[in-house]
This record gives C-alpha cells, structure tokens and sequence, in this order.
C-alpha cells in the first residue's frame, strides 16, 4: 500500500454523496454526430441521414449513444463544483478510466439539442496503491423531462 494512497483515501471518501456540481451545455450537431460516425464506422441512417431519419419515430436524426458515453470526458470537465483539495494529489502518479459499473440510455439526444452533465461521487475504495473513485453521471437534454444518460463511471488514481 501506497502512504500517499492512504492519505488521500479519507479525502476522497469525503466526497460520498457530494454533488459534484452541473457543467456546461455542449450542443450536438450534425457534423458532431457525422464525424463520430466516421470514426466508429457506424453509419447507421438514424444517426447520419437526416431525410430517412425524419420519417422515423424521433423525427431527425439522433447521436449515437456511444457518443453521448464518450462526451462524459467533456462534460465532466465542468462539473467540478469546488476547488479540488491539492492533498489529493500528492504523489499521484496517474489517472485512468478503470471503466462502467452500469450504463443506461434513457432518451435519444436529438440532433441540435444541448446536453451537459451533473455528477455525484458513490464510492471511493483502497486498493493497494491506488483509489477507485465511483461518480454516477447524469447526462439531461436541455428542454427534456427524461436524461440521455445516467452512467457509474470509475476512474483509478494511481499513487507512488
């Protein structure tokens, strides 16, 4: 076990339960949705054809769900609600995604629309020399009763 690790775990547990804070809104458009299609060579028509997709049921074209999952880096970057304590960081060495507990997909992000992203810390754990840190996100469309997205999303600080 890392000393610094040990450190830190207490000022992450902290967090349990603390909103975050709400980021910016990111509007996504076509060229968004197009260019996430290239990349991920998924061309389905409800995603990249705007006429087909306005006769099927959302009446546009909508973003990939993956692509709503991928845009948590951005939208997470604003949720920060106050100053990160420094003493959390002392002698990390690296942060990675560690990856999902669970995903869901509530509601198709429409082409145009504007998503931002609020976040809750649920879990902070030991392991050795690192913390898992566990933060449901929570992605709303703006002008929608129902979010895009709610994800478990766990990130792993490592310490020396």
């Amino acid at each position: 076990m890392s000393d610094a690790a040990a450190k830190a775990h207490p000022l992450y547990l902290a967090d349990i339960g603390n909103d975050e804070g709400t980021g910016d809104w990111f509007q996504v458009t076509q060229d968004v949705i197009d260019r996430f299609a290239d990349v991920t060579l998924d061309h389905q028509f409800i995603h990249v054809d705007p006429e087909q997709a306005a006769a099927g049921p959302f009446g546009t074209t909508i973003a990939h769900g993956f692509l709503t999952l991928s845009m948590l880096t951005h939208l997470s970057a604003g949720t920060t609600a106050a100053p990160p304590d420094p003493a959390k960081y002392a002698g990390i060495v690296m942060g990675i995604n560690y990856g999902f507990n669970k995903v869901r997909f509530l509601s198709p992000v429409k082409v145009g629309s504007r998503i931002r992203a609020s976040a809750v810390t649920t879990a902070a754990e030991l392991k050795g020399s690192s913390i898992d840190v566990t933060r449901t996100f929570t992605v709303e469309i703006e002008g929608e009763e129902k979010p895009a997205l709610v994800a478990e999303w766990v990130t792993r600080s490592v310490y020396a």
